[in-house]
């Protein structure tokens, strides 16, 4: 249909030419090029003032790469996963099921940041963004335990109806260890192995979780190797994905207590982020005065990390803010 309306736009032009002025004309050909880029579904100047969900995959995973190697200290283990997953989801033109992820650390050890720079790099434009990815905060939408069928049906059309606006629409869940239980699985249809369901194709969705249950059983892994004189580097990521599947399936406050979610695998990566030690909250501290304009002041940067070194009470190895508070004590310091 667009290639016959094409034709016939471009015989008119060719009958109707000789008898135009040429200012006219050229008003003419630059209105109907401004019209047929703006009805063109995915063309670069209807993305650039509107907004578009790509269904072919515009994400820069080297440029990913750069941003979360820039951005985000210590965590090399989730790094490294996150850039695997979404690399071997996007390969397929079609994948067979949803990218399915969860963070699982401390606070302030850069969940919510690498997932919010995943979405700067799915979505560069933040009109885009502000469509296309869905953040859900559990304590914001899900506070009562007494609704919780109601929420199920809200967040089963919720899904559906953005999955069928955008394929690639991206769903994080955060304060997952505050999730009312059974909730979570109320979605586990979208999340499986489905060519379509009523229609709806899933498989380019992603959804991430955020939780800070695990977050102990990851620090008490990170202690046991520095303790054995091992570097965090050695940590096999595989280890600790298996013990974290199994740690939240059993951990109440984890929002995927006995859920159906795990027990049926549908939860493709279970992400480890680690506890920050001092030369990580030192980076944090470098970076927040970049960003609020101030010079590198290296004994503010030593008194600050120092001060959020605080676990073990001994040792005294990691801060068990992560960097959370950084940029409150960098405003309340200058």
């Amino acid at each position: 249909m667009k290639l016959f309306f094409a034709a016939v736009f471009f015989i008119l032009v060719f009958f109707l030419t000789p008898a135009l002025d040429p200012l006219f004309f050229s008003v003419f050909m630059g209105g109907a090029a401004f019209f047929w880029q703006l009805l063109s579904p995915h063309s670069f100047f209807k993305c650039s003032l509107l907004e578009c969900c790509f269904f072919k995959d515009t994400m820069n995973l080297s440029v990913l790469k750069m941003d979360l190697d820039r951005k985000v200290f210590g965590q090399h283990l989730a790094i490294q996963t996150v850039l695997r997953a979404l690399s071997a989801n996007m390969r397929s033109n079609r994948p067979k099921k949803p990218l399915v992820m969860s963070f699982h650390g401390w606070t302030g050890t850069g969940k919510t940041f690498v997932s919010s720079i995943i979405a700067e790099n799915l979505y560069q434009l933040n009109i885009a963004r502000q469509r296309f990815v869905h953040h859900f905060s559990t304590v914001l939408h899900f506070p009562h335990l007494s609704h919780i069928q109601h929420y199920k049906e809200q967040l089963q059309n919720w899904i559906r109806g953005n999955v069928s606006a955008c394929p690639r629409s991206l769903f994080v869940f955060s304060e997952m260890d505050q999730m009312p239980h059974g909730l979570v699985d109320s979605i586990m249809p979208f999340l499986g192995y489905h060519e379509e369901i009523d229609g709806v194709y899933y498989g380019k969705a992603i959804f991430i979780f955020l939780n800070n249950a695990g977050g102990d059983k990851v620090t008490e892994i990170a202690l046991d190797y520095w303790r054995s004189l091992k570097g965090r580097e050695d940590i096999p990521v595989k280890k600790l994905q298996s013990l974290l599947s199994e740690e939240i399936f059993r951990n109440r406050n984890s929002g995927f207590f006995h859920s159906q979610l795990i027990q049926k695998n549908l939860i493709d990566y279970f992400i480890p982020f680690l506890p920050l030690e001092y030369k990580h909250v030192r980076e944090c501290v470098r970076q927040e005065l970049r960003l609020q304009g101030h010079p590198e002041d290296e004994d503010l940067i030593v008194e600050i990390a120092l001060a959020m070194t605080d676990y073990p009470s001994e040792e005294r190895l990691y801060s068990s803010k992560g960097c959370k508070t950084v940029a409150s004590r960098v405003t309340l310091s200058i």
